[in-house]
């Protein structure tokens, strides 16, 4: 998936025009804040089971290596087949690898953000092998050619009638309406790619380092149909996915589905171990399981290392004004939100994505509802930071930058400079004493008018004052 994260301002102008994606977004609310707050008050130790949560996550990082290790260990033990990525390009290749090893000709694929972050829908297809989208929203996507705009809903963007339009044009079908018809029109098609597709892939939301499994939660059978009937099953996730034992899965598990979607539990909660025994009935011949790395290892130490503990709720982006405003498509990679500005930067390349650190309000809403106590606005300052100390950031905002600091540590000019910045804000705010145009300001001023300045400095209206 090609980074477009330099266009997120123009981007985000035309979401706002856009009133179908202003209509899709508005159910947000509904959709997940209430809920979440709902199944958050219906957990008494909330708080408790949050701060153990992310004790477990930063306790691994800690020791990320081992625990690795671990997991291979018994992963293996079990049959497993584990594969260490370091590139988007290594996940690609051994995937292919691996289908052309079994004479792959279709593989089908439960929901993975991690496969979008390593376009392997479009390696595997150069490769000669049908891919076929099995969760009801990435079909709907695969059918329009569109990436995902949420981490947990992809198609939040699309309307129940665009949908309505898609599957009449690409299934040749009478247009239905109504969502129990097109969920039924979905899995009449799909249900014969499962009994026919050679491989199954899916991602991971844990890996359970004690008994070598990955735990994986869905809403849809499809995830448990993908892993367990095609005789190949390959599980992609990131490194930093991996907990010590089951009981800390099932902590983390308490609280992803409450963060997502407002739900004590998923539909579907697989912990997926080795491959199929002689004495069971399902399950693949081949269990792989690819590890990938992609610049996450290059955040332990660091500033920004706590981002690792995400457990890809998305809560932060349901709750932010931001991306309620603009959509997933207008932060331009996988990942949106405030957890995309973070990520993409990371993963992408600072240059590359140098509106996202600065597509936020830094309100705090994202850190506040965090399951994982994530300080998301300190990451996305460090990052700010990072562009200015790297000279990334606009000429004019870096003069502008230094003339502030050269007045900043030179009491008098600033004095002189505030009270003449003063006078001049208070003649343009005119008789309405509001500043609908400010030079150099235009993204502050261009939807909302400011307060005019009183025409005097602070310290000025402060010597004036009536003694009481």
């Amino acid at each position: 998936m090609q980074v477009t994260a330099l266009r997120f301002k123009r981007k985000a102008k035309q979401n706002l025009r856009n009133a179908r994606l202003q209509s899709a977004l508005s159910k947000i609310q509904v959709r997940f804040v209430q809920a979440r707050a709902d199944a958050i008050a219906d957990l008494d130790d909330f708080e408790a089971v949050r701060q153990r949560a992310t004790a477990i996550r930063e306790g691994v990082l800690a020791n990320l290596d081992a625990w690795l290790e671990r997991f291979e260990q018994e992963a293996t033990r079990r049959g497993a087949v584990v594969h260490w990525a370091e590139t988007a390009a290594d996940v690609n290749r051994i995937v292919i690898e691996i289908a052309q090893a079994n004479q792959v000709k279709k593989a089908i694929k439960s929901k993975s953000m991690v496969s979008e972050e390593c376009a392997l829908n479009d390696a595997l297809e150069a490769a000669g092998v049908q891919v076929v989208e099995t969760d009801l929203g990435e079909y709907i996507l695969q059918l329009a050619h569109e990436a995902p705009s949420h981490i947990v809903a992809p198609v939040l963007h699309k309307t129940k009638d665009e949908v309505s339009d898609l599957f009449a044009k690409k299934h040749d079908l009478p247009r239905k309406t109504g969502i129990a018809e097109l969920c039924r029109e979905a899995r009449d098609i799909l249900r014969p790619h499962f009994v026919s597709a050679d491989m199954g892939i899916s991602g991971g939301n844990f890996l359970i380092a004690e008994t070598g499994s990955v735990l994986l939660v869905t809403n849809e059978g499809n995830g448990r149909m993908t892993t367990t009937l095609p005789r190949v099953h390959v599980a992609i996730t990131g490194i930093e996915k991996v907990v010590p034992t089951l009981e800390d899965a099932t902590t983390l598990v308490r609280i992803l589905p409450r963060s997502a979607t407002g739900q004590d539990i998923t539909n579907y909660v697989s912990v997926l171990t080795g491959v199929k025994r002689a004495d069971e009935s399902d399950g693949p011949e081949q269990f792989h399981i690819i590890l990938l790395d992609n610049g996450r290892s290059a955040m332990l130490g660091t500033e920004l290392q706590s981002m690792l503990r995400c457990i890809r709720c998305g809560a932060c982006m349901n709750h932010c004004p931001v991306y309620q405003s603009v959509g997933g498509h207008a932060y331009g990679w996988v990942y949106p939100g405030p957890m995309g500005s973070i990520l993409t930067p990371l993963y992408a390349g600072l240059a590359n994505t140098l509106p996202l650190p600065n597509a936020s309000t830094l309100c705090g809403a994202c850190a506040e509802v965090c399951p994982v106590s994530i300080p998301l606005p300190d990451l996305l300052r460090e990052l700010r930071h990072r562009q200015s100390t790297q000279d990334l950031r606009p000429w004019r905002e870096r003069l502008g930058l230094r003339v502030w600091m050269w007045l900043a540590l030179r009491p008098l000019w600033f004095a002189r400079a505030t009270a003449l910045a003063s006078r001049v804000g208070h003649r343009l705010g005119g008789a309405k004493h509001r500043l609908r145009w400010l030079p150099g300001a235009g993204g502050w001023t261009h939807g909302r008018d400011l307060p005019a300045p009183a025409g005097k400095t602070f310290r000025a209206l402060y010597r004036a004052r009536k003694p009481r």
